[in-house]
Protein backbone atom coordinates (compact mmCIF):
# COMPACT_ATOMS: atom_id res chain seq x y z
CA UNK A 1 0.00 0.00 0.00
CA UNK A 2 2.91 2.34 0.74
CA UNK A 3 4.30 1.79 -2.76
CA UNK A 4 0.95 2.72 -4.30
CA UNK A 5 0.75 5.86 -2.16
CA UNK A 6 4.28 6.81 -3.15
CA UNK A 7 3.54 6.31 -6.86
CA UNK A 8 0.36 8.41 -6.51
CA UNK A 9 2.40 11.20 -4.92
CA UNK A 10 4.97 11.07 -7.73
CA UNK A 11 2.20 11.22 -10.35
CA UNK A 12 0.64 14.17 -8.53
CA UNK A 13 3.97 16.06 -8.48
CA UNK A 14 4.78 15.30 -12.14
CA UNK A 15 1.34 15.71 -13.75
CA UNK A 16 -0.58 17.93 -11.34
CA UNK A 17 -4.18 17.48 -10.22
CA UNK A 18 -5.91 17.80 -13.60
CA UNK A 19 -3.75 15.58 -15.79
CA UNK A 20 -2.76 13.19 -13.02
CA UNK A 21 -6.20 12.46 -11.59
CA UNK A 22 -6.99 9.48 -13.85
CA UNK A 23 -3.61 7.72 -13.44
CA UNK A 24 -3.70 8.43 -9.69
CA UNK A 25 -7.16 6.84 -9.36
CA UNK A 26 -6.02 3.80 -11.36
CA UNK A 27 -2.85 3.30 -9.31
CA UNK A 28 -4.71 3.86 -6.03
CA UNK A 29 -7.44 1.39 -7.02
CA UNK A 30 -4.90 -1.29 -7.98
CA UNK A 31 -2.97 -0.69 -4.78
CA UNK A 32 -6.13 -1.00 -2.65
CA UNK A 33 -7.21 -4.14 -4.52
CA UNK A 34 -3.81 -5.76 -4.03
CA UNK A 35 -3.94 -4.90 -0.34
CA UNK A 36 -7.51 -5.64 0.70
CA UNK A 37 -9.42 -7.55 -2.00
CA UNK A 38 -9.38 -11.36 -1.50
CA UNK A 39 -11.57 -13.23 -4.00
CA UNK A 40 -12.23 -16.82 -2.82
CA UNK A 41 -9.96 -16.18 0.18
CA UNK A 42 -6.89 -15.89 -2.03
CA UNK A 43 -4.72 -12.82 -2.62
CA UNK A 44 -5.68 -10.63 -5.58
CA UNK A 45 -2.16 -11.01 -7.01
CA UNK A 46 -2.94 -14.70 -7.69
CA UNK A 47 -5.91 -13.66 -9.82
CA UNK A 48 -3.76 -11.17 -11.76
CA UNK A 49 -1.10 -13.82 -12.32
CA UNK A 50 -3.66 -16.31 -13.62
CA UNK A 51 -5.15 -13.65 -15.89
CA UNK A 52 -1.79 -12.88 -17.47
CA UNK A 53 -0.88 -16.56 -17.86
CA UNK A 54 -4.18 -17.29 -19.58
CA UNK A 55 -3.84 -14.25 -21.81
CA UNK A 56 -0.35 -15.08 -23.06
CA UNK A 57 -0.33 -18.89 -23.28
CA UNK A 58 -1.21 -20.94 -26.33
CA UNK A 59 -4.76 -22.20 -26.36
CA UNK A 60 -6.06 -25.49 -27.75
CA UNK A 61 -9.49 -25.12 -29.35
CA UNK A 62 -10.82 -28.62 -29.78
CA UNK A 63 -14.27 -27.47 -30.80
CA UNK A 64 -13.13 -24.98 -33.45
CA UNK A 65 -14.47 -25.86 -36.89
CA UNK A 66 -12.01 -26.22 -39.73
CA UNK A 67 -12.79 -24.15 -42.80
CA UNK A 68 -11.48 -26.66 -45.36
CA UNK A 69 -13.71 -29.59 -44.30
CA UNK A 70 -16.58 -28.72 -46.63
CA UNK A 71 -14.19 -28.51 -49.59
CA UNK A 72 -12.67 -31.91 -48.70
CA UNK A 73 -16.11 -33.52 -48.55
CA UNK A 74 -17.04 -32.03 -51.92
CA UNK A 75 -13.83 -33.41 -53.43
CA UNK A 76 -14.56 -36.87 -51.98
CA UNK A 77 -18.08 -36.80 -53.45
CA UNK A 78 -16.69 -35.79 -56.84
CA UNK A 79 -14.17 -38.68 -56.72
CA UNK A 80 -16.91 -41.19 -55.94
CA UNK A 81 -19.11 -39.77 -58.71
CA UNK A 82 -16.22 -40.04 -61.18
CA UNK A 83 -15.66 -43.62 -60.08
CA UNK A 84 -19.30 -44.45 -60.75
CA UNK A 85 -19.16 -42.77 -64.16
CA UNK A 86 -16.15 -44.84 -65.17
CA UNK A 87 -17.76 -48.09 -64.05
CA UNK A 88 -20.29 -49.79 -66.28
CA UNK A 89 -23.89 -50.47 -65.28
CA UNK A 90 -23.11 -54.05 -64.18
CA UNK A 91 -20.82 -54.60 -61.25
CA UNK A 92 -18.67 -57.67 -61.39
CA UNK A 93 -17.24 -59.06 -58.12
CA UNK A 94 -13.87 -57.46 -58.82
CA UNK A 95 -15.45 -54.07 -59.53
CA UNK A 96 -17.55 -54.38 -56.39
CA UNK A 97 -14.42 -55.21 -54.39
CA UNK A 98 -12.65 -52.15 -55.86
CA UNK A 99 -15.59 -49.94 -54.96
CA UNK A 100 -15.68 -51.26 -51.38
CA UNK A 101 -11.93 -50.73 -51.07
CA UNK A 102 -12.14 -47.12 -52.30
CA UNK A 103 -14.93 -46.39 -49.82
CA UNK A 104 -12.87 -47.90 -47.00
CA UNK A 105 -9.93 -45.69 -47.94
CA UNK A 106 -12.14 -42.60 -47.84
CA UNK A 107 -13.47 -43.66 -44.41
CA UNK A 108 -9.91 -44.13 -43.10
CA UNK A 109 -8.99 -40.62 -44.24
CA UNK A 110 -12.08 -39.26 -42.51
CA UNK A 111 -11.29 -41.11 -39.27
CA UNK A 112 -7.70 -39.86 -39.11
CA UNK A 113 -8.79 -36.20 -39.18
CA UNK A 114 -10.65 -36.46 -35.89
Amino acid sequence: MAGGAGLCFILYRLLGVWFGSIPIVLVAGLSLALTFYRPNDKPFINMLESMFKYGFQNKLYIWKRKKGRVQEKKEAVVKVQEFYQVQSARLSPSKLRDLAWSLDVLDLKKGSEN
